[in-house]
């Protein structure tokens, strides 16, 4: 993957709804406006700073000139229309679009001080350094002790005491402990769907990562299922940096701390959760969170 300085204008690019603003219309037929940004941003430590970041799927571009940072310890959300560029760029914070021959990027991503498109970073490493939760649990056909410290086993961890330790510090932390302490070698595909993803989870933060990405955790979730990964959620942040994609603007008012509303590849609006859905900037954006269209 090369990046490269060219500006393409996506194609096949639809039209808003009818009574949407200006903005997203300029959006819409190729055009680029900048971002609203927040004050409130510039007061936090930030672990990830987005920067000029674009992306291609072969001619068409799917990510505009986004510019923004990821504050320590806080939950970030992002919203917006289905096709708007979000599953892809949370997959561009640990390159999993690498993955796909026709992708080429330009501008950078900085965690930590550091770029992670620079040529000398070892992908597998980086990878182990975000914790990534997918839409569809996918426990691996093992026992759930297996699952939990799988990121260990890779790194040729034999301690057992350490994998001990951290299997149930995991589980606890996943809030998964007290349902499965019992039935550790126990396969994890016996588990419920909510449990499976919690048990995503607990293999996610085994590694202490520096960013938990998650990719529309609970859409294959019943709503008690779903609560108790928001109040995971909720426990988790502070010990970790969450990045959450979300169709349920009503969770990411719930879990969040600070949201991104994104359309056709553009950030259009970031700020605190709080003031975006109550009180945000732009019409656009009033028009999105309450449902005027999207």
């Amino acid at each position: 993957m090369n990046p490269t300085n060219s500006n393409k204008k996506a194609i096949n690019s639809p039209n808003p709804p009818s009574g949407v603003s200006d903005r997203l219309q300029v959006i819409a037929n190729g055009g680029s406006v900048p971002a609203e940004i927040h004050p409130a941003i510039h007061d936090e430590d930030s672990v990830l700073d987005i920067r000029d970041f674009r992306l291609w799927y072969g001619e068409a571009q799917a990510l505009f000139d986004i510019n923004f940072s990821i504050p320590r310890g806080k939950v970030t959300a992002m919203i917006g229309p289905s096709g708007c560029g979000k599953s892809t760029l949370l997959r561009s914070v640990n390159r999993l679009n690498d993955l796909i021959d026709s992708v080429r990027i330009s501008g950078d991503m900085i965690l930590n001080g550091r770029s992670i498109y620079e040529p000398s970073v070892d992908v597998i490493e980086l990878r182990k350094r975000m914790g990534m939760v997918f839409q569809k649990s996918n426990p691996f056909p093992m026992s759930i002790y297996e699952n939990v410290i799988y990121p260990l086993r890779i790194d040729g961890e034999r301690n057992h005491g350490v994998l001990d330790e951290v299997c149930e510090r995991s589980l606890r932390g996943a809030a998964l402990w007290e349902e499965v302490k019992d039935r550790l070698h126990e396969s994890a595909l016996g588990l419920s769907g909510g449990q499976q993803q919690r048990l995503c989870i607990a293999r996610a933060i085994s590694a202490e990562p520096d960013v938990l990405l998650m990719d529309e955790p609970c859409s294959a979730l019943d709503p008690l299922a779903t609560n108790k990964i928001e109040e995971l959620i909720d426990q988790l942040k502070g010990d970790y940096t969450i990045l959450i994609v979300t169709h349920n603007m009503q969770q990411a008012a719930r879990s969040s701390d600070y949201t991104a509303f994104m359309y056709l590849g553009h950030v259009v609006e970031y700020g605190p959760t709080e003031t975006l859905f109550q009180k945000p900037l732009l019409q656009e954006t009033q028009d999105y969170v309450t449902g005027r269209f999207g």
